[in-house]
């Protein structure tokens, strides 16, 4: 369903680039080599699971108008994968099933996500720009935890609350998983500065939760450098820094304080 929307949201906007010449269209990319830290769980019992550092990506287009009265509008896609293990040091329970101490677990988690943004251009001329807008950040992945053998055991009950002689019966691997499927409202701000050089500007760009019940983040800054700039086309090359925390409280269930952060390199194409 998203893909479909992205794609007839990409049409329209291709269409009306054709139709008028004082529309800007913009393309771009990132690639995103990202550390990931943090914990994640359930409501008393979050772990690290020495999450490992994967390579990201993320793609946005936008259209800007001369209209004074109607937002631009931005869509981006960004990837957030990445997969760990640990060992429990107190029972977990998760996505409906409960993994006991001493378990190891292994865990894959997405935390992928679609920005819609409408944003106003506050300050836009050569020498800087300042853009303030709105974003709804459509969560869509999963967290699914896999947990290693857990042998079942039935007890002789002799003495209350002592196991006498048991004897296995049996095995099962404890899965949980929750999927993420969550509209945050955010608030976007974005600025470009010209530098001294030639063909170089300073930017940065953000988005933050403006709701009380999920603390969220996301921004990076960099530099960026006019590679082209014709009358037919633009093409601009980033490098920069970007950071993404993830803190949620009772979202289906899940629990967690993740930061995702490092280096990008992109590139922006405009119409």
């Amino acid at each position: 369903m998203r893909i479909k929307v992205f794609a007839t949201v990409l049409g329209s906007l291709l269409i009306a680039h054709a139709q008028a010449d004082s529309v800007g269209l913009y393309f771009g990319g990132q690639f995103w080599q990202s550390n990931a830290s943090g914990a994640l769980g359930g409501k008393n019992t979050q772990v690290d699971f020495n999450l490992e550092n994967e390579q990201q990506t993320s793609f946005f287009v936008a259209v800007e108008h001369p209209l004074p009265f109607l937002p631009n509008l931005r869509i981006a896609q960004t990837s957030l994968d990445t997969t760990g293990k640990a060992t429990l040091v107190q029972a977990l329970n998760f996505g409906g099933d409960t993994f006991p101490i001493s378990n190891q677990v292994s865990a894959d988690v997405d935390m992928s996500y679609t920005d819609y943004t409408l944003y106003y251009e506050i300050i836009d001329n050569r020498a800087i720009s300042v853009d303030l807008g709105l974003t709804a950040r459509d969560f869509s992945g999963d967290i699914a935890l896999t947990g290693s053998t857990v042998l079942i055991e039935e007890c002789e009950i002799i003495v209350p609350d002592t196991c006498v002689a048991p004897t296995v019966t049996g095995s099962r691997i404890p899965q949980g998983k929750i999927n993420i499927d969550d509209i945050e409202p955010m608030l976007y701000a974005a600025t470009m500065i010209s530098l001294p050089l030639r063909g170089l500007h300073f930017f940065a760009q953000g988005d933050v939760s403006v709701t009380g019940d999920h603390s969220l983040a996301d921004y990076q800054v960099g530099l960026r450098y006019d590679l082209i700039q014709n009358m037919v086309v633009d093409l601009n090359l980033t490098l920069g820094y970007r950071a993404v925390n993830l803190e949620f409280e009772d979202l289906d269930g899940l629990y967690s304080d993740l930061k995702f952060k490092g280096a990008f390199a992109g590139m922006v194409v405009h119409f």
